[in-house]
C-alpha cells in the first residue's frame, strides 16, 4: 500500500543488463561470506528484512521483516524471527517465526520498518509502520498509523513468545509511521521516530500528512500499566523556494550521547532546493537537547542541511557516535558521484561555532566498491567503519566494505560483493559484529526463496 517512494529499495537495481558485468574487473576480496537462511516469504515464513539483525548472550540472531507471514489477506504483515546457531559446526542455522502480525483489524501491528533490540530481560522491541487502533487512513483504506510492540520469551523452553502491543500511534498531532530502529536510555526510555504525521509541514508527501516526529515511549511505574508516549519534536519541512528550514521524514536509529542528547538524520527537509527531492531537501543531521527543567520542551538544532553534490543527499538511516562525540552515517544519494556517502561531524570546539562535515568517501557506479549505502555504519573498537551498498560492486547485488582511518584522509576497502540468488543481494541494513569479528547482517533479496521476484531476502555472515 505504501507508495514506492518509502518502499523498501530491493528489487532498485533489477534488471540492469548483465551484459555490463563484462565491463567490471571482478573483485576477489579477502573475507568469506555465506548465507544463514533464505526467507521463503508466503504464508509461513517472512520475506524482505526489515532491519538488521540483533544477537542475544546464547548466540541466537533475532530480526523483522516487512513482509510475509499468513496474518494478513494477502500474507504481507510481517514477522519476528528468531535464527539459533547449529549445535554441530557444518550444519544449517535454524529459523523459528516467533510472531506474524495480524494487522489493524486485530489490533495488532503490521509491516515493521526497522529491525528489534534487545533489554536485559530477554524481551524484544521494535515497530510497525502500520497496524494498531489509530484511524489513519491511506488510499481510502483504513491501514492504522503504527505501533510499537514487545515480544517476551517464554516461560518454559519451546512455549510460544508473547506479543504485546505497548503503543499505537494515531496520526494528526501524534506520530504516523514509525521508522527505523528503536533506542533505550539509561532509565529503560524506548525512543524512535516517524516519518510522518506530528502537526507541522505541509510540502513531505502527497498520501501521508506532516512532516514526522521524534517520540519517548516511558514505561508503567507499576507491573501491568501501560506505556506513556511523548512527542518530543515535530518537523516541519522546508517550504518550496523558502528560507533553510527544518527536517522532514525522519530515519529513526536514534543514537543518544552521555548526556542524553539526541541525534538522528532526516531523509529529506533542509534546504528547499534539491533536484533528487523535488525541492523538498536533501535531509538534515539533527540534535535534540534534554530539557533543563521537566516542563520545558526539548531543543532542536540543526547540526547539517544536506547539499546533493558535492555533499551528500537523503540519508535513509540514523548515525552513530564515537568516544569523542564525533557522529557517523551514510546518504544514499549525492555527494562528489551523486550515488551517496559516508560523511563525519565534527563537534565544535565552542557553542558558538558550527559542526565541521567531511565527506570521508563518495561512491561512483562504475567501480568495485558499491554504491547507494542506505544502511547505516558500524564502528569497530579499532576505528574502523563498516557498512554495505545496496547497488554495484562486481555483480550489481551490493557489497560490504571497510573504511580505515588514514591520517587526515579514509582508506576504503571491498569485504564482498554479492552475487544475487542464491547468494545474499541489496543489502540495507547496520552490520553488527560477534565475539570473532564476524560481521552480520540482512539482505533485502537475494536467497534461494522461490516466492519472491530475485529472492526473498536472506541474513547473512561475511567473516576474515
Amino acid at each position: 500500500m505504501r507508495p514506492d517512494k518509502f518502499f523498501p529499495t530491493v528489487g532498485k537495481w533489477f534488471g540492469i543488463a548483465l551484459a555490463m558485468l563484462a565491463l567490471v574487473s571482478p573483485a576477489y576480496p579477502e573475507w568469506k561470506e555465506k548465507v544463514l537462511y533464505s526467507f521463503q516469504g508466503g504464508p509461513n515464513d517472512g520475506a524482505t528484512p526489515a532491519g538488521g539483525v540483533v544477537f542475544d548472550s546464547s548466540g541466537n540472531l533475532y530480526g523483522a521483516t516487512t513482509q510475509g507471514g499468513g496474518g494478513c489477506p494477502i500474507d504481507q504483515c510481517g514477522t519476528v524471527f528468531e535464527l539459533t546457531p547449529p549445535q554441530v559446526k557444518g550444519r544449517s542455522w535454524t529459523e523459528t517465526v516467533l510472531h506474524i502480525f495480524k494487522g489493524n483489524t486485530s489490533g495488532d501491528g503490521n509491516t515493521p520498518a526497522g529491525g528489534v533490540i534487545l533489554d536485559s530481560a530477554g524481551n524484544l522491541y521494535g515497530t510497525t509502520a502500520y497496524g494498531g487502533n489509530g484511524n489513519c487512513i491511506l488510499l481510502g483504506t483504513k491501514a492504522g498509523c503504527g505501533a510499537v510492540f514487545e515480544l517476551s520469551p517464554p516461560k518454559q523452553k519451546g512455549g510460544a513468545w508473547t506479543e504485546t502491543v505497548l503503543y499505537s500511534f494515531q496520526g494528526g498531532n501524534d506520530g504516523y509511521f514509525p521508522n527505523g530502529n528503536l533506542v533505550f536510555d539509561k532509565t529503560g526510555n524506548l525512543y524512535g521516530a516517524t516519518m510522518f504525521g506530528g502537526g507541522k509541514g505541509t510540502t513531505c508527501n502527497p498520501y501521508y500528512q506532516y512532516c514526522g516526529t521524534v517520540f519517548e515511549l516511558s514505561p508503567p511505574k507499576q507491573k501491568g500499566g501501560k506505556w506513556t508516549e511523548k512527542v518530543l519534536h515535530s518537523f516541519a519541512g522546508v517550504d518550496k523556494g523558502g528560507p533553510p528550514g527544518d527536517g522532514a521524514n525522519p530515519n529513526g536509529g536514534l543514537v543518544l550521547d552521555s548526556e542524553g542528547a539526541i541525534y538522528g538524520t532526516t531523509q529529506a527537509g533542509g534546504l528547499s532546493i534539491c533536484a533528487t527531492h523535488e525541492n523538498q531537501g536533501c535531509g538534515t543531521t539533527f540534535k535534540l537537547t534534554r530539557p533543563a527543567e521537566k516542563a520545558d520542551g526539548w531543543s532542536e538544532s540543526i547540526l547539517h542541511r544536506f547539499k546533493a553534490t558535492p555533499d551528500g543527499s537523503g540519508p535513509q538511516s540514523g548515525v552513530i557516535i564515537d568516544a569523542n562525540g564525533r557522529l557517523f552515517g551514510t546518504t544514499g544519494g549525492g555527494g562528489p558521484w551523486s550515488w551517496g556517502t559516508v560523511f563525519c561531524l565534527e563537534p565544535p570546539a565552542s557553542k558558538s561555532e558550527a559542526w565541521a562535515q567531511m565527506i570521508l568517501y563518495g561512491f561512483n557506479d562504475n567501480n568495485q566498491y558499491g554504491a547507494d549505502p542506505v544502511g547505516g555504519l558500524t564502528l569497530h573498537s579499532n576505528g574502523n567503519l563498516y557498512g554495505t551498498t545496496n547497488a554495484f560492486g562486481a555483480y550489481f547485488g551490493g557489497t560490504v566494505f571497510e573504511l580505515k582511518p588514514k591520517g587526515a584522509e579514509w582508506e576504503i576497502s571491498l569485504l564482498y560483493s554479492f552475487t544475487g540468488p542464491p547468494d545474499a543481494e541489496f543489502p540495507a541494513a547496520d552490520l553488527i559484529f560477534d565475539k570473532s569479528g564476524n560481521l552480520y547482517s540482512t539482505s533485502q533479496a537475494g536467497g534461494n526463496g522461490q516466492s519472491c521476484q530475485s529472492g526473498c531476502g536472506s541474513v547473512f555472515e561475511v567473516s576474515p
